[in-house]
């Protein structure tokens, strides 16, 4: 369990890092850790870091640009509105260009 509570840990750090205003996936953070195919843990760490106020949980989705962490915010639209006060635009739980507002930890932090 220790690993695992150390590798969230590793997963916060970079979080914390995206901008306002632009998003990354899962992937891209867990391949910038080291560990390319843990994107699916790196989905755990989000869940588990909704309530942190620190950390921007919900500038995290999945690849192609889909709100699927959603369901873990309060309330039916909370990732979504939270995204669009940042000025990302979010149609049917889909990120409106992606390109434009992804932010690549290997490509920022390197």
């Amino acid at each position: 369990m220790k690993e695992s509570d150390n590798f969230f840990d590793k997963v916060y750090k970079v979080a914390r890092l995206i901008p306002y205003g632009r998003v990354t996936s899962y992937g891209a953070i867990a391949t910038y850790l080291g560990a390319a195919r843990s994107a699916r843990m790196v989905g755990w760490a989000m869940n588990k870091a909704h309530n942190l106020e620190d950390i921007p949980a919900h500038r995290v989705v999945n690849r192609k640009g889909l709100l699927t962490g959603k369901h873990h915010f309060d309330g039916t639209n909370l990732m979504q509105q939270l995204l669009e006060n940042e000025g990302i635009m979010v149609v049917e739980n889909q990120i409106q260009d992606l390109e434009k507002v992804f932010w690549n930890p290997i490509e920022e932090l390197s």
